[in-house]
């Protein structure tokens, strides 16, 4: 079965550019630092050569990684989503019933587009599904490390 990755069209045209990005203009500058180093002689003992070889590998890694991605992407239009669900694409304010803490707003975004730092949590993430599909009073449990962790449903925004 192949894995598909949700993502915005926003995030989608993002690993598009990047990708052109690393095909032509970054595929092209580590070229140039091979053909430099290659300048300073033996092969055998010139860690700027074997440093260029490093990122060219890391760069084609990253193309692959990319091109896999672009393929499989399955574009999510949250004005298609039943508006009193969580889905991806939905801000999402819960409580959590251990310490009675509401918790500050989230973003249930694609796998792709997950970012702790700006509170984006994966729909793939044990957080995230948990909370695919809850309505706003909904209680869901999260399995964390630490053990199971209960949370209400207290807003969701499209």
């Amino acid at each position: 079965m192949v894995k598909e990755f949700k993502m915005s069209q926003e995030r989608y045209d993002e690993l598009k550019k990047e990708l052109e990005y690393s095909k032509t203009t970054r595929a092209d500058e580590i070229a140039e630092l091979i053909k430099e180093a290659r300048g300073f002689g033996d092969l055998s003992e010139n860690s700027e050569y074997d440093e260029a070889k490093n990122e060219q590998g890391k760069l084609y890694s990253r193309i692959a990684e990319l091109e896999e991605i672009l393929l499989h992407a399955v574009i999510v239009d949250d004005s298609e989503a039943d508006s009193d669900k969580i889905s991806i694409g939905c801000r999402v304010t819960v409580t959590n019933l251990d310490n009675n803490k509401m918790l500050p707003e989230y973003k249930i975004v694609g796998s792709q587009e997950a970012d702790v730092m700006s509170r984006a949590v994966s729909e793939d993430s044990p957080f995230g599904k948990a909370l695919m599909g809850a309505r706003v009073g909904d209680e869901v449990n999260v399995e964390a490390p630490r053990g199971v962790i209960r949370y209400r449903v207290e807003k969701i925004e499209r």
